[in-house]
């Protein structure tokens, strides 16, 4: 009888073992953003500058070999970018070994093809070396973001840490159970619905902040939070949503709309004791996910510091998450603040 919770512990340990690498997993590059292109070009070129200089037998005569190798290497290398770029979805699925592979596949796949159809011919020894340096390039390709990924893991916990400071202030919380507290008695109802939304944002902070969510659940998850604020602001919060053409089922980073809009309650609700408007419209925008959100200025010197720490936080955040493709934009006009986000669209997977 002692066998079963025997192998019940060991089915237990076993998972819990497997989890960790999950966790300390180090992400794979994604090729669908432009930086990571960009990157991949900038590699490739550096690899051949020094090649040229290894192999150049004077110094006059660099300009020459460089011109001659890049008639070889610019259009496979662009080819091989772009086939990344094309592939950049499935690509992103694959753990780190099977896309050095696919990776290394392509490259000499770009090779190959560029010196057999498009290139001037070449002998037995120019394909082995076309080969040998597409093969090369690749590994060192890879390498390099290996390396990149590894060296941001520190600071999407650094930013994890600051997001936790920045997010959701601990006199939110604070002024949440003092709202609570005052309505448990004459509407036991809302304050029970009030606990549930503090508890909902505490389980949304916990989660990996490295994982996207829907724009769906970031929308419902800001709304949680507004009932809150309204607990203490009553009418003087009022909040409209324009979400007729948002796709409502694409990935956003986890908290990346609350702590705007946080920004939004504490910089143009709360220091003015008149009724005010945030304004939260959500649309696309070809292949980009365009948010905006407005709300009332005020010349209130002591706020101005934490409202930048709160914007350089999130903008660091985006880099993480989407490199050189998002933009946090920000500017203050018609006695209104306006913040405008703009990242790549991902949706879903079913």
């Amino acid at each position: 009888m002692a066998a079963a919770p025997e192998k019940s512990a060991s089915i237990k340990q076993a998972s819990e073992r497997s989890a960790i690498p999950e966790r300390l997993r180090v992400p794979v590059p994604d090729f669908r953003n432009l930086g990571a292109v960009l990157r991949v070009l900038l590699v490739g070129n550096v690899l051949m500058l020094i090649t040229v200089l290894i192999r150049a037998p004077a110094l006059a005569e660099i300009g020459q070999t460089l011109l001659m190798m890049a008639g070889r290497v610019e259009l496979p290398l662009i080819l091989f970018a772009t086939a990344l770029f094309v592939l950049g979805h499935w690509l992103s699925h694959l753990n780190w070994r099977d896309l050095t592979l696919t990776v290394a596949s392509l490259a000499l796949a770009s090779t190959i093809f560029c010196q057999s159809w498009i290139l001037l011919p070449v002998n037995a020894d120019g394909y082995l070396r076309g080969m040998i340096w597409a093969l090369a390039s690749s590994i060192c390709v890879m390498a390099y973001f290996r390396w990149r990924q590894i060296a941001q893991m520190p600071a999407l916990g650094e930013a994890r840490i600051l997001a936790l400071t920045a997010r959701i202030r601990p006199h939110f919380f604070f002024n949440s159970i003092n709202g609570v507290l005052g309505v448990i008695r004459s509407d036991p109802k809302r304050a029970e619905e009030a606990l549930e939304s503090m508890a909902e944002l505490f389980r949304e902070l916990m989660r990996d902040s490295r994982e996207l969510v829907t724009l769906c659940d970031e929308i419902e998850l800001c709304n949680r939070y507004l009932e809150l604020e309204r607990l203490r602001l009553g009418e003087r919060l009022k909040v409209k949503w324009e979400l007729k053409h948002a796709p409502l089922n694409a990935q956003v980073p986890p908290l990346m709309l609350q702590p705007l809009i946080e920004n939004a309650v504490f910089h143009g609700i709360e220091p003015n004791p008149e009724p005010g408007q945030i304004l939260i419209r959500i649309v696309r925008r070809g292949n980009m996910l365009d948010m905006r959100i407005s709300n009332p200025a005020h010349k209130v010197e002591r706020r101005a510091t934490g409202n930048r720490m709160a914007m350089n936080n999130i903008r660091e955040r985006l880099t993480l998450f989407f490199d050189l493709e998002a933009t946090l934009t920000t500017e203050e006009t018609d006695g209104e603040f306006r913040v405008r986000v703009r990242i790549p669209l991902r949706r879903e997977e079913k």
